[in-house]
């Protein structure tokens, strides 16, 4: 197995790259690294880690970097030299099966949809990141790929991310849901009602409409919606998990026996922030691409590397590119 890492993608770049890169080496003997970015950079990092296997790291020379305030698909033509297209690029000729980067999300996006290209017959592809709730964690795309949608392309989400759970998590029929905003059928915008009557047709655990507030109870393995929708719920998340935390720090710093009571709890609090902690969970796969693309968040630290890279691992070995083609193979063809 081969994987292939923008070194220079992120805020932490390259150091924390190198340094989730040379403990995941350490940890699974099954998969070699392709590092894209500046060579000389890249060997700097390596050499303040002498327990770097080299014999299974492949550094290619890719000096440009693409930065986030770059309008993505004019940097991913010109910039040719940069780490994202040289890693898009080893992608496309098949020289990797699946591809980690932390960089600006519009040109993994868009670098991944113009050179790697589609699975044929996928109308859209879907950012899908991994959410946690209070029992299994759910996948929810699309989330930022695809800010207007078409009925087909929801449909496509829903075997596009059973796929992935099937193939990454093991799950052998997910539940899969779609956003609404009430659970009746006749409910919702002209699009969700056309996207369920095709959902009840379609070779999916379908379980019906999901309402907002259903959506982190733990009830379902897949929540499709579009890209918009599917951004503000996932911003509206991490803000509302970040005021609850400050909210709760802040009332058990008010008093003595609030304190005492924190001090016992600590264990608790310890394991509800690990099972919310983004860099647990690695990153977002990019689906319905022609290869394993897994798009890392930009302040991934080496921590949350190491998870990525496990992930693309679980991909690779679950033969996800390959589910979702045979899935959406069985769908009518529609015109676009």
């Amino acid at each position: 197995m081969k994987l292939v890492i923008d070194a220079y993608g992120g805020d932490n770049a390259p150091a924390a790259v190198i340094e989730g890169v040379c403990r995941a080496l350490r940890e699974w003997g099954d998969f070699e690294v392709i590092l894209t970015g500046d060579e000389e950079g890249i060997r700097k990092e390596l050499e303040k880690r002498p327990e770097a296997d080299m014999s299974r790291i492949l550094i290619v020379h890719a000096p440009e970097i693409i930065t986030c305030d770059e309008q993505p698909t004019v940097a991913v033509k010109r910039k040719k030299n940069s780490s994202i297209v040289a890693a898009m690029n080893i992608m496309a000729s098949h020289e990797a099966d699946c591809l980690i980067s932390a960089g600006s999300t519009g040109a993994v996006l868009t670098g991944a949809t113009l050179i790697v290209r589609r699975i044929p017959g996928v109308k859209r592809p879907a950012l899908a990141p991994v959410m946690p709730t209070a029992g299994k964690p759910f996948l929810l795309l699309d989330c930022g790929a695809n800010s207007d949608c078409k009925p087909e392309y929801l449909r496509q989400f829903a075997v596009m991310g059973s796929a992935y759970m099937q193939g990454v998590m093991g799950i052998s029929s997910p539940a899969v849901g779609l956003v609404n905003n009430g659970a009746e059928e006749a409910k919702g915008s002209e699009l969700t009602k056309a996207a369920h009557a095709l959902l009840k047709q379609t070779p999916v655990d379908f379980k019906g409409n999901c309402e907002a507030r259903e959506i982190f109870s733990g009830d379902y393995d897949v929540i499709v919606t579009d890209g918009f929708t599917g951004n503000v719920i996932l911003k509206e998340a991490e803000g509302l998990a970040g005021t609850l935390f400050k909210m709760l720090k802040r009332e058990l710093r008010s008093g003595f026996k609030t304190k005492l009571g924190a001090l016992l709890a600590k264990p608790a609090f310890k394991r509800v922030k690990a099972t919310m902690d983004y860099t647990e969970y690695g990153g977002a796969p990019l689906l319905g691409i022609n290869g394993g693309i897994i798009k890392a968040h930009g302040s991934s630290d080496a921590k949350a590397f190491v998870s990525a890279i496990r992930q693309a691992r679980q991909y690779v070995m679950g033969g996800v590119t390959e589910k979702i083609a045979a899935g959406i193979a069985t769908l009518p063809e529609e015109n676009d």
